[in-house]
């Protein structure tokens, strides 16, 4: 364990029990959807791959149009 997340941990160890609860629900959320992102992000290399063809393609062909930030 680092430092710096065994400092974290001693200082949620001083709250309440409902806050320390609260805190450990929401770390565990985070690490199991980040690891739900990076599974579904691996599994789409390959679509991701082919729609970076296509627009590569269509700004070739002078399809697109560059981006005016004062549009948006």
């Amino acid at each position: 364990m680092t430092k710096l997340l065994e400092k974290a941990f001693k200082k949620a160890s001083k709250l309440p029990e409902v806050d320390q609860n609260t805190l450990a629900k929401w770390l565990l959320d985070e690490l199991e959807a980040d690891r739900d992102w990076e599974k579904k992000f691996a599994e789409s290399e390959d679509i991701l791959e082919m729609l970076a063809n296509e627009a590569l393609q269509a700004h070739r062909k002078g399809k697109t149009k560059d981006l005016d930030l004062r549009r948006l």
